[in-house]
Protein backbone atom coordinates (compact mmCIF):
# COMPACT_ATOMS: atom_id res chain seq x y z
CA UNK A 1 0.00 0.00 0.00
CA UNK A 2 1.44 3.19 -1.11
CA UNK A 3 0.35 5.95 0.70
CA UNK A 4 0.31 10.09 -0.44
CA UNK A 5 -0.61 13.01 2.32
CA UNK A 6 -2.02 15.60 0.85
CA UNK A 7 -2.67 18.53 2.59
CA UNK A 8 -5.43 21.25 1.92
CA UNK A 9 -5.14 25.16 3.44
CA UNK A 10 -8.16 26.75 4.27
CA UNK A 11 -7.97 29.60 1.31
CA UNK A 12 -7.88 25.90 -0.75
CA UNK A 13 -11.36 24.91 0.65
CA UNK A 14 -12.76 28.25 1.41
CA UNK A 15 -15.90 28.09 -1.33
CA UNK A 16 -17.76 25.25 -2.89
CA UNK A 17 -15.66 25.42 -6.73
CA UNK A 18 -12.59 25.16 -4.64
CA UNK A 19 -14.09 22.17 -2.58
CA UNK A 20 -15.05 20.70 -5.53
CA UNK A 21 -12.09 21.07 -7.38
CA UNK A 22 -10.33 19.41 -4.17
CA UNK A 23 -12.19 16.56 -4.37
CA UNK A 24 -11.22 15.84 -8.19
CA UNK A 25 -7.54 16.50 -6.38
CA UNK A 26 -8.31 13.85 -4.18
CA UNK A 27 -10.20 11.77 -6.77
CA UNK A 28 -7.55 11.56 -9.21
CA UNK A 29 -4.86 10.61 -7.23
CA UNK A 30 -6.56 7.74 -5.65
CA UNK A 31 -8.11 6.57 -8.88
CA UNK A 32 -4.53 6.19 -9.81
CA UNK A 33 -3.92 3.34 -7.02
CA UNK A 34 -2.84 5.38 -4.26
CA UNK A 35 -4.19 5.15 -0.55
CA UNK A 36 -4.64 9.04 0.60
CA UNK A 37 -4.39 10.88 3.79
CA UNK A 38 -5.92 14.74 3.65
CA UNK A 39 -5.00 17.06 5.98
CA UNK A 40 -7.29 20.26 6.18
CA UNK A 41 -7.06 23.67 7.90
CA UNK A 42 -9.75 25.84 9.07
CA UNK A 43 -11.85 26.94 5.90
CA UNK A 44 -10.91 30.39 5.00
CA UNK A 45 -9.54 33.60 6.68
CA UNK A 46 -9.90 36.38 9.05
CA UNK A 47 -14.04 37.19 9.16
CA UNK A 48 -14.66 33.85 7.48
CA UNK A 49 -16.84 31.87 10.31
CA UNK A 50 -14.96 28.87 11.30
CA UNK A 51 -11.39 30.57 10.47
CA UNK A 52 -8.66 30.43 13.35
CA UNK A 53 -8.26 34.03 12.95
CA UNK A 54 -12.24 34.13 13.63
CA UNK A 55 -12.68 31.83 16.88
CA UNK A 56 -9.77 33.80 18.34
CA UNK A 57 -11.48 36.79 17.87
CA UNK A 58 -14.48 35.52 19.98
CA UNK A 59 -12.84 34.94 22.69
CA UNK A 60 -10.92 38.99 22.54
CA UNK A 61 -14.36 40.31 22.96
CA UNK A 62 -14.52 38.84 26.03
CA UNK A 63 -11.09 40.45 27.18
CA UNK A 64 -12.72 43.60 26.08
CA UNK A 65 -15.41 44.08 28.58
CA UNK A 66 -12.86 43.51 31.00
CA UNK A 67 -12.32 39.82 31.67
CA UNK A 68 -9.05 37.73 31.61
CA UNK A 69 -10.12 35.79 28.22
CA UNK A 70 -10.40 32.09 28.23
CA UNK A 71 -7.28 30.01 29.77
CA UNK A 72 -4.69 28.45 27.17
CA UNK A 73 -7.16 25.10 27.83
CA UNK A 74 -10.20 26.54 26.58
CA UNK A 75 -9.01 28.28 23.72
CA UNK A 76 -7.22 24.99 22.16
CA UNK A 77 -10.50 23.70 22.85
CA UNK A 78 -12.36 26.20 20.34
CA UNK A 79 -9.47 26.90 17.84
CA UNK A 80 -9.83 22.74 17.29
CA UNK A 81 -13.30 23.12 16.04
CA UNK A 82 -11.98 24.99 12.86
CA UNK A 83 -10.46 22.29 11.46
CA UNK A 84 -12.91 19.55 12.98
CA UNK A 85 -15.66 21.33 10.64
CA UNK A 86 -13.40 21.62 7.76
CA UNK A 87 -12.81 17.88 7.65
CA UNK A 88 -16.42 16.26 8.49
CA UNK A 89 -17.16 18.78 5.62
CA UNK A 90 -14.38 17.54 3.18
CA UNK A 91 -15.12 13.72 4.19
CA UNK A 92 -18.97 14.41 3.44
CA UNK A 93 -17.96 16.28 -0.14
CA UNK A 94 -15.66 13.19 -0.92
CA UNK A 95 -18.86 10.41 -0.24
CA UNK A 96 -21.12 12.46 -2.14
CA UNK A 97 -18.48 11.49 -4.84
CA UNK A 98 -18.59 8.34 -4.57
CA UNK A 99 -15.37 7.93 -2.47
CA UNK A 100 -15.61 5.93 1.03
CA UNK A 101 -14.23 8.34 3.47
CA UNK A 102 -13.87 9.43 6.95
CA UNK A 103 -13.06 12.56 9.22
CA UNK A 104 -10.81 11.71 12.04
CA UNK A 105 -9.65 14.63 14.82
CA UNK A 106 -5.90 15.09 15.67
CA UNK A 107 -6.49 12.62 18.86
CA UNK A 108 -8.20 9.81 16.72
CA UNK A 109 -5.86 9.79 14.47
CA UNK A 110 -3.26 9.27 16.82
CA UNK A 111 -1.57 12.51 17.00
CA UNK A 112 0.53 12.51 20.39
CA UNK A 113 1.42 16.64 21.52
CA UNK A 114 3.19 17.56 24.71
CA UNK A 115 0.80 19.83 27.15
CA UNK A 116 2.35 23.52 25.75
CA UNK A 117 -1.55 24.85 24.88
CA UNK A 118 -1.15 26.95 21.86
CA UNK A 119 1.89 25.58 20.28
CA UNK A 120 2.15 22.37 21.08
CA UNK A 121 5.32 19.94 19.65
CA UNK A 122 4.09 16.61 18.53
CA UNK A 123 5.92 14.01 20.37
CA UNK A 124 4.50 10.30 18.54
CA UNK A 125 2.19 9.05 16.17
CA UNK A 126 0.28 6.11 17.04
CA UNK A 127 -1.84 6.09 13.03
CA UNK A 128 -3.30 2.22 14.35
CA UNK A 129 -6.87 3.90 13.26
CA UNK A 130 -5.67 5.41 10.34
CA UNK A 131 -3.82 2.35 8.64
CA UNK A 132 -6.77 1.00 9.57
CA UNK A 133 -8.95 2.63 7.39
CA UNK A 134 -6.92 2.88 4.76
CA UNK A 135 -6.90 -1.04 4.78
CA UNK A 136 -10.81 -1.02 4.07
CA UNK A 137 -10.13 1.28 0.76
CA UNK A 138 -11.13 4.82 2.87
CA UNK A 139 -9.85 7.98 2.06
CA UNK A 140 -8.98 9.17 5.41
CA UNK A 141 -9.74 13.15 6.04
CA UNK A 142 -7.58 14.80 9.27
CA UNK A 143 -8.55 17.73 10.98
CA UNK A 144 -4.90 19.49 10.96
CA UNK A 145 -2.83 21.63 13.38
CA UNK A 146 -4.30 19.70 16.64
CA UNK A 147 -3.64 16.92 18.67
CA UNK A 148 -4.68 15.49 22.43
CA UNK A 149 -1.60 15.09 25.40
CA UNK A 150 -1.15 11.58 26.68
CA UNK A 151 -4.04 12.97 29.87
CA UNK A 152 -6.60 13.37 26.99
CA UNK A 153 -6.63 16.93 26.34
CA UNK A 154 -6.62 18.86 23.34
CA UNK A 155 -4.19 20.65 22.19
CA UNK A 156 -2.91 22.75 18.66
CA UNK A 157 0.54 23.42 17.26
CA UNK A 158 1.16 27.03 16.30
CA UNK A 159 0.98 28.49 13.56
CA UNK A 160 1.80 26.26 10.46
CA UNK A 161 0.16 23.31 12.16
CA UNK A 162 -1.56 21.98 9.67
CA UNK A 163 1.58 21.60 7.72
CA UNK A 164 3.11 20.10 10.27
CA UNK A 165 0.58 17.35 10.55
CA UNK A 166 1.11 16.65 7.31
CA UNK A 167 4.30 15.97 7.34
CA UNK A 168 4.25 13.97 10.78
CA UNK A 169 1.43 11.72 9.68
CA UNK A 170 3.55 11.32 6.48
CA UNK A 171 6.24 10.38 8.07
CA UNK A 172 4.46 7.89 10.73
CA UNK A 173 2.96 6.58 7.91
CA UNK A 174 6.04 6.29 5.48
CA UNK A 175 4.47 7.91 2.72
CA UNK A 176 5.50 7.58 -0.73
CA UNK A 177 5.24 11.56 -0.71
CA UNK A 178 3.62 14.80 1.04
CA UNK A 179 2.00 17.33 -1.09
CA UNK A 180 1.05 20.58 0.15
CA UNK A 181 -1.33 22.68 -1.74
CA UNK A 182 -1.06 26.63 -1.60
CA UNK A 183 -2.40 29.32 -3.29
CA UNK A 184 0.46 30.00 -4.85
CA UNK A 185 2.44 27.79 -7.83
CA UNK A 186 5.34 26.55 -5.53
CA UNK A 187 8.10 28.12 -4.29
CA UNK A 188 9.10 31.06 -6.21
CA UNK A 189 12.58 32.52 -6.38
CA UNK A 190 11.74 35.98 -4.54
CA UNK A 191 7.99 37.72 -4.01
CA UNK A 192 6.18 37.54 -7.27
CA UNK A 193 3.95 40.79 -6.14
CA UNK A 194 7.45 42.20 -5.83
CA UNK A 195 9.20 40.93 -8.38
CA UNK A 196 7.42 40.57 -11.82
CA UNK A 197 10.63 38.29 -12.85
CA UNK A 198 10.01 35.60 -10.18
CA UNK A 199 10.40 31.94 -11.45
CA UNK A 200 8.91 28.71 -9.99
CA UNK A 201 11.61 26.55 -8.57
CA UNK A 202 11.55 23.19 -9.91
CA UNK A 203 13.83 21.44 -6.67
CA UNK A 204 15.23 22.89 -4.20
CA UNK A 205 16.80 21.64 -0.27
CA UNK A 206 15.20 20.87 2.96
CA UNK A 207 17.84 23.66 4.33
CA UNK A 208 16.92 26.25 1.89
CA UNK A 209 13.61 26.10 2.57
CA UNK A 210 14.06 26.09 6.08
CA UNK A 211 15.67 29.38 5.73
CA UNK A 212 13.17 31.35 3.29
CA UNK A 213 10.57 30.22 5.47
CA UNK A 214 11.94 31.39 9.03
CA UNK A 215 13.55 34.82 6.67
CA UNK A 216 9.77 35.32 5.60
CA UNK A 217 8.44 33.41 3.00
CA UNK A 218 5.25 32.15 3.68
CA UNK A 219 4.69 29.04 1.59
CA UNK A 220 5.13 26.75 4.59
CA UNK A 221 6.29 26.44 7.79
CA UNK A 222 10.11 25.30 8.52
CA UNK A 223 8.88 23.10 11.43
CA UNK A 224 7.34 20.82 8.89
CA UNK A 225 10.01 21.17 6.88
CA UNK A 226 12.71 20.08 9.57
CA UNK A 227 10.36 17.46 10.36
CA UNK A 228 10.18 16.08 6.12
CA UNK A 229 14.14 16.58 6.75
CA UNK A 230 14.48 14.48 9.35
CA UNK A 231 12.69 11.63 7.75
CA UNK A 232 14.22 11.81 4.37
CA UNK A 233 10.20 12.41 2.84
CA UNK A 234 9.83 13.88 -0.48
CA UNK A 235 8.31 17.08 -0.47
CA UNK A 236 5.83 18.52 -2.96
CA UNK A 237 4.92 22.41 -2.75
CA UNK A 238 1.87 23.08 -5.48
CA UNK A 239 -0.33 25.37 -6.67
CA UNK A 240 -3.94 24.81 -5.86
CA UNK A 241 -5.20 27.21 -8.92
CA UNK A 242 -2.75 25.67 -11.43
CA UNK A 243 -1.57 22.83 -13.31
CA UNK A 244 2.01 23.52 -12.49
CA UNK A 245 4.12 20.58 -11.36
CA UNK A 246 5.14 22.79 -8.45
CA UNK A 247 8.17 22.51 -6.39
CA UNK A 248 9.98 19.33 -4.87
CA UNK A 249 11.82 19.69 -1.42
CA UNK A 250 14.53 17.22 -1.53
CA UNK A 251 18.14 16.41 0.18
CA UNK A 252 21.40 18.83 0.02
CA UNK A 253 23.08 19.50 -2.73
CA UNK A 254 25.71 16.70 -2.18
CA UNK A 255 22.58 14.22 -2.64
CA UNK A 256 21.71 15.72 -5.95
CA UNK A 257 20.49 18.76 -5.95
CA UNK A 258 22.27 20.60 -9.15
CA UNK A 259 24.12 23.99 -8.55
CA UNK A 260 24.39 25.41 -12.30
CA UNK A 261 27.24 27.83 -12.95
CA UNK A 262 27.45 30.86 -10.18
CA UNK A 263 23.68 30.90 -9.05
CA UNK A 264 24.56 29.99 -5.51
CA UNK A 265 21.40 31.83 -4.53
CA UNK A 266 18.50 29.90 -4.63
CA UNK A 267 15.81 32.72 -3.59
CA UNK A 268 15.24 35.98 -1.91
CA UNK A 269 13.01 36.33 0.80
CA UNK A 270 11.94 39.10 3.27
CA UNK A 271 10.58 40.17 6.78
CA UNK A 272 8.91 43.84 6.77
CA UNK A 273 8.11 45.92 10.16
CA UNK A 274 11.42 45.54 11.17
CA UNK A 275 12.79 48.00 14.17
CA UNK A 276 16.50 48.47 14.73
CA UNK A 277 17.20 49.41 18.74
CA UNK A 278 20.72 51.18 19.44
CA UNK A 279 21.64 51.00 22.76
CA UNK A 280 25.67 52.55 23.76
CA UNK A 281 26.86 50.40 26.70
CA UNK A 282 27.90 52.94 29.99
CA UNK A 283 31.93 52.93 29.85
CA UNK A 284 31.66 52.87 33.93
CA UNK A 285 30.71 48.98 33.79
CA UNK A 286 32.00 45.82 32.38
CA UNK A 287 30.64 45.43 28.88
CA UNK A 288 29.74 41.87 29.04
CA UNK A 289 27.90 41.99 32.03
CA UNK A 290 25.74 44.95 30.12
CA UNK A 291 25.44 42.67 27.31
CA UNK A 292 24.37 39.77 29.14
CA UNK A 293 21.45 42.53 31.09
CA UNK A 294 20.39 44.09 27.52
CA UNK A 295 19.09 40.33 26.10
CA UNK A 296 18.00 39.28 29.55
CA UNK A 297 15.45 42.22 29.57
CA UNK A 298 14.48 41.16 26.00
CA UNK A 299 14.13 37.72 27.28
CA UNK A 300 12.31 38.29 30.16
CA UNK A 301 9.52 40.66 27.43
CA UNK A 302 8.98 38.15 25.26
CA UNK A 303 10.58 40.08 22.59
CA UNK A 304 12.65 37.80 19.83
CA UNK A 305 16.32 39.74 19.04
CA UNK A 306 17.20 39.44 14.85
CA UNK A 307 20.22 40.96 13.10
CA UNK A 308 22.46 41.32 16.20
CA UNK A 309 25.80 43.18 16.54
CA UNK A 310 27.65 43.43 19.62
CA UNK A 311 30.92 45.95 19.88
CA UNK A 312 32.60 46.78 23.25
CA UNK A 313 30.74 50.09 23.37
CA UNK A 314 27.47 49.29 21.66
CA UNK A 315 24.79 46.54 20.95
CA UNK A 316 22.98 46.97 18.04
CA UNK A 317 19.61 44.37 16.98
CA UNK A 318 16.25 44.38 15.59
CA UNK A 319 12.80 43.47 16.82
CA UNK A 320 9.65 43.37 15.58
CA UNK A 321 8.26 47.04 15.06
CA UNK A 322 5.16 45.84 17.41
CA UNK A 323 7.91 44.86 19.84
CA UNK A 324 9.62 48.31 19.68
CA UNK A 325 7.65 50.23 22.08
CA UNK A 326 8.29 47.87 25.23
CA UNK A 327 11.53 46.63 24.26
CA UNK A 328 12.46 50.49 24.20
CA UNK A 329 10.52 51.20 27.66
CA UNK A 330 11.79 48.16 29.53
CA UNK A 331 15.22 49.07 28.32
CA UNK A 332 14.82 52.71 29.93
CA UNK A 333 13.75 51.49 33.21
CA UNK A 334 16.93 49.46 33.48
CA UNK A 335 18.73 52.77 32.94
CA UNK A 336 19.71 52.37 29.26
CA UNK A 337 19.04 55.17 26.57
CA UNK A 338 18.11 53.48 23.24
CA UNK A 339 18.31 54.88 19.80
CA UNK A 340 15.06 52.95 18.35
CA UNK A 341 13.29 53.17 15.18
CA UNK A 342 11.04 51.70 12.90
CA UNK A 343 10.54 51.68 9.44
CA UNK A 344 12.80 49.04 8.48
CA UNK A 345 12.75 45.43 6.64
CA UNK A 346 14.55 42.42 6.10
CA UNK A 347 16.06 41.35 3.07
CA UNK A 348 17.85 37.72 2.62
CA UNK A 349 19.45 35.98 -0.19
CA UNK A 350 19.63 32.21 0.22
CA UNK A 351 21.49 29.04 -1.50
CA UNK A 352 22.79 25.71 -0.27
CA UNK A 353 25.09 26.64 -3.01
CA UNK A 354 27.17 29.62 -1.22
CA UNK A 355 28.71 27.66 1.36
CA UNK A 356 32.47 28.63 1.15
CA UNK A 357 31.60 30.69 -2.12
CA UNK A 358 34.00 33.76 -1.68
CA UNK A 359 32.64 37.34 -2.96
CA UNK A 360 28.81 36.45 -2.16
CA UNK A 361 28.27 39.43 -0.24
CA UNK A 362 30.54 41.70 -2.55
CA UNK A 363 28.02 41.50 -4.86
CA UNK A 364 25.19 41.78 -2.36
CA UNK A 365 26.68 44.93 -1.35
CA UNK A 366 27.39 46.01 -4.75
CA UNK A 367 23.57 45.30 -5.98
CA UNK A 368 22.51 47.09 -3.53
CA UNK A 369 24.78 50.09 -3.64
CA UNK A 370 24.09 50.34 -7.00
CA UNK A 371 20.16 50.44 -6.61
CA UNK A 372 20.20 53.12 -3.96
CA UNK A 373 19.30 50.82 -1.13
CA UNK A 374 21.22 51.73 2.04
CA UNK A 375 22.57 48.59 4.32
CA UNK A 376 22.30 49.23 8.20
CA UNK A 377 23.45 45.77 9.21
CA UNK A 378 23.85 42.14 7.95
CA UNK A 379 24.30 38.94 9.44
CA UNK A 380 24.74 35.50 7.16
CA UNK A 381 24.90 32.01 7.91
CA UNK A 382 26.23 28.90 5.80
CA UNK A 383 23.28 29.24 4.11
CA UNK A 384 21.86 32.48 4.05
CA UNK A 385 22.90 36.44 4.05
CA UNK A 386 20.82 39.11 5.29
CA UNK A 387 20.66 42.82 5.14
CA UNK A 388 18.53 45.46 7.08
CA UNK A 389 17.29 48.30 4.85
CA UNK A 390 14.65 51.15 5.08
CA UNK A 391 10.94 49.29 4.28
CA UNK A 392 10.09 52.09 1.27
CA UNK A 393 13.56 50.93 -0.39
CA UNK A 394 12.84 47.27 0.14
CA UNK A 395 11.25 46.41 -3.28
CA UNK A 396 14.26 47.97 -4.97
CA UNK A 397 16.52 45.52 -2.25
CA UNK A 398 14.39 42.46 -3.83
CA UNK A 399 15.00 43.48 -7.40
CA UNK A 400 18.37 44.20 -7.19
CA UNK A 401 19.35 40.91 -5.88
CA UNK A 402 17.62 38.54 -7.69
CA UNK A 403 18.62 40.67 -11.32
CA UNK A 404 22.34 40.22 -9.37
CA UNK A 405 22.05 36.51 -9.07
CA UNK A 406 20.54 35.95 -12.11
CA UNK A 407 17.42 34.25 -10.69
CA UNK A 408 15.23 35.02 -13.33
CA UNK A 409 17.40 32.55 -15.89
CA UNK A 410 18.48 33.32 -19.50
Amino acid sequence: MEIIIQKFGGTSLRTPEERKKAVQIVTATRNTGYSVVVVVSAIGRSGDPYATDTLLEMFAEGSKTGGRGASPRETDLLLSCGEIISATLFAGLLQASGLSAQALTGAQAGIITDDNFGNAHIIRIVPDRVLQALEQGQVVVVAGFQGRTDSGEITTLGRGGSDTTAVALGAALKAKRVEIFTDVSGIMTADPRISREAKLLKRVTYQEVVELAHLGAKVIHPRAVELAMAAGLELWIKGFNDDSEGTLVAGSPERGVEIHGDKVITGIAHISGVAQVRVNLNPETPAPRQHVEIFSIMARHDISVDIINVFPDLVVFTVQEKDLETADTALREAGYSPESRGGFAKVSAVGAGMRGVPGVMARIAKALTEAGVEIFQSVDSHANISCLVREDQLEAAIRALHKEFALAGD
